[in-house]
């Protein structure tokens, strides 16, 4: 019974960060969502904290069951999965963004936005091939999150992001030229 619970609990607080926001977020609304008592909240997560960030970790999981399946493959694959499109991958885009407001704000949630974005690293650099493969997947993230933000706004769609990551990623020629590097 208390694991089945504990999924709903998880579930429920992720709708609830997904809808509301990160700081909006009351473990007696997750619990009245989950169909639980707050008790039984306070039973699994010692706190409202812990919660929250065993809540992301848990969309992370989620979201990896519907990210690229066994008859998907290549670049354009791994960068479609990488972009806020409607439903589930949006709900998820809308996560990241506010566990990386809330991490800024309140350093006990940087470990988990570390954490996830590791995995989500390694994930990602095994699917891509060649020599430098975890150099790619974080410079395909870097793009995807600042064209994803940008897509979640309204300021860009999602069909001009997605040629601009692969442009990025693919061109051979360099969009700026500089004489040297302004840094090394």
């Amino acid at each position: 019974m208390t694991e089945g619970a504990r999924e709903r609990i998880l579930a429920a607080a992720v709708e609830r960060i997904a809808a509301e926001g990160i700081d909006e977020v009351r473990i007696a609304r997750v619990a009245m969502d989950a169909g639980v008592s707050t008790s039984l909240v306070h039973y699994h997560f010692d706190t409202r904290e812990a919660l929250l960030a065993e809540a992301l970790e848990y969309s992370y999981e989620i979201a990896g069951d519907v990210r690229i399946g066994e008859d998907e493959d290549g670049l354009a694959a791994l960068i479609d999965h990488f972009l806020p499109h409607p439903g589930v991958l949006e709900r998820d885009w809308i996560l990241w963004v506010e566990l990386w407001l809330r991490a800024i704000r309140h350093p006990e949630l940087r470990p988990t936005a570390r954490r996830l974005y590791e995995r989500m690293g390694e994930w990602l650099a095994e699917r891509i091939d060649g020599d430098d493969a975890e150099r790619a997947a974080d410079r395909l993230m870097a793009l995807a999150d600042g064209y994803g933000v940008r897509v979640l706004i309204g300021a860009m769609d999602i069909e001009d992001a997605r040629r601009e990551i692969w442009a990025a990623l693919t061109e051979a020629k360099p969009v700026v030229r500089l004489s040297e590097l302004p840094f090394r």
